[in-house]
């Protein structure tokens, strides 16, 4: 009798341990409101052919009303390309999987007295030029490439510009520069992907170096709940949290010349 006490106690406490590894395991991987702490941006190696490093962010950007001789505050936010910068030689770089990527950048400047152009170079420095008007109100925009334009090529880098200009004399105020590399999709990664969760798609992405994909993924994510900690953990990881907040703003359709 004595044995068969001790079983029943032994089977009840090997129960209690399989149901609390259960639970455990069924807690949401990422609970409202919290940063998306697996999250690693690995960037991939440098290339080695660039010459100018580019520029992520303006320094002394401001607005055609303001007087050029006046400092800006240090709590004023300047023109800012959301790409990963190389800390140790400030090469502004990424890649991409997409034929026509979106490229995100944070826009102070309002539409009334700003406009901006976007300048897609590739490696024979043939100019592919476009022109959006930009939103009523500052914040951050989605520049997508459109699809009727040529494709990035695989294995090919590009260099891109985004100028902003005055709208009252079309002198340039601020402008951001940087490349990016269209890369091969690996066929595992891609298995990956295709079984992924949106959430799972941004780590993925961010994982395996894949910049502009993990961006705009992370972005539209942002659509249903601001709040959501992939955006704000990506940008945390190539040092870009003071622009988790800014609102996203619709724009642009960009015009081929």
């Amino acid at each position: 009798m004595k044995l068969f006490v001790q079983k029943i106690q032994l089977f009840l406490a090997i129960s209690l341990t399989l149901l609390s590894c259960i639970q455990v395991q069924a807690q949401p991987e990422n609970p409202k409101g919290q940063l998306n702490q697996s999250l690693i941006f690995a960037a991939p190696p440098p290339p080695s052919d660039i010459g100018e490093p580019g520029k992520r962010g303006e320094a002394g950007s401001r607005g055609c009303s303001q007087n050029v001789t006046k400092p800006l505050s240090s709590s004023q936010k300047r023109l800012t390309a959301l790409v990963p910068i190389y800390s140790n030689s400030e090469l502004v770089f990424g890649t991409t999987i997409a034929e026509h990527p979106s490229f995100l950048f944070y826009v102070p400047y309002a539409s009334d007295f700003a406009f901006g152009e976007f300048v897609l170079e590739d490696e024979a420095q043939n100019q592919t030029i476009y022109k959006t008007s930009l939103t009523g109100t500052p914040g951050v925009v989605n520049l997508r490439l459109p699809s009727k334009t040529t494709p990035l090529e695989i294995g090919k880098q590009y260099r891109w510009y985004f100028n902003i200009y005055c709208q009252k004399d079309n002198q340039i105020i601020a402008n951001v520069e940087g490349y990016v590399k269209r890369e091969q999709l690996k066929p595992a990664l891609k298995t990956q992907l295709e079984k992924a969760t949106p959430r799972q798609q941004v780590n993925l992405y961010a994982a395996n170096g894949i910049w502009y994909e993990a961006l705009s993924a992370a972005s539209e994510l942002r659509r249903p709940k601001l709040e959501d900690p992939s955006w704000t953990a990506l940008l945390q990881a190539v040092g870009l949290s003071d622009f988790a907040t800014e609102p996203r703003v619709e724009c642009c359709n960009l015009e081929s010349e």
